[in-house]
């Protein structure tokens, strides 16, 4: 799906679903392993959605489509797509014992991508953001840290809300401007206008600021999967 959207610039109300398309066979997959089914939700406790296979017609379905979206929406700066989920993905890995393996390649190809990409000299485009958000998303279901994604990822899903409340309720868009050396923003309508708000910025510190969001929220991630374990 990311391929095509490079090619072919696909609408947001088809990079929307396109995901649920992905976890099909995720969702055999888990199905297959006997993965837990059980979410453990704050103030009810320990809820088992394998009933009526809701775990895997709705739950996972959900986990993939906020993933990749939100990760996808949170790009456009030389870094920003590949340092992030960087971060995440080692977050993860610290608290999935021997599942971690799993993500041993993945990481190191991505910290690849993240070193040049910091740089500007390559760019990973659509292609790459929606690889490394299935690529969570699979992860977290396989390995039972949904929890420790939904908690990592909350910048990412932050930034989407914004975007999404201010298109479908203002039909505004969110922008930055460039002036060569600095990022500045006249509205707030996404996390990198927030930040950049009648403040210009390098490109640089923008993504230093996001990235220290994203781990923020996933050291409380792990520390949450700590106390849950």
């Amino acid at each position: 799906m990311g391929l095509l959207d490079d090619w072919m610039d696909l609408r947001w109300r088809y990079k929307a679903f396109f995901p649920l398309i992905a976890a099909i066979p995720l969702a055999a997959l888990a199905y297959k392993l006997h993965v837990r089914t059980a979410i453990t939700l704050p103030f009810i406790g320990c809820v088992d959605l394998g009933i009526y296979n809701i775990y895997y017609a709705v739950v996972i379905p959900l986990i993939v489509t906020v993933t990749t979206n939100t990760v996808n929406q949170l790009g456009g700066l030389n870094g920003l797509e590949t340092v992030c989920p960087a971060i995440v993905l080692v977050g993860l890995m610290a608290v999935s014992g021997f599942n971690a393996i799993l993500l041993t390649v993945p990481l190191a190809v991505w910290l690849t991508l993240a070193f040049f990409n910091f740089q500007g000299k390559i760019f990973v485009g659509n292609t790459g953001s929606f690889a490394i958000g299935i690529t969570l998303a699979a992860f977290a279901i396989i390995a039972d840290l949904k929890w420790c994604l939904l908690i990592s990822i909350l910048p990412y899903i932050f930034n989407s809300s914004l975007i999404l409340l201010n298109y479908f309720f203002f039909g505004a868009k969110a922008a930055v401007h460039f002036d060569g050396v600095k990022l500045v923003s006249d509205h707030r309508r996404s996390l990198v206008t927030l930040i950049t708000y009648k403040r210009p910025m390098t490109e640089r510190q923008v993504v230093v600021i996001v990235s220290l969001l994203v781990t923020a929220s996933t050291l409380t991630a792990v520390a949450v999967q700590q106390f849950m374990i």
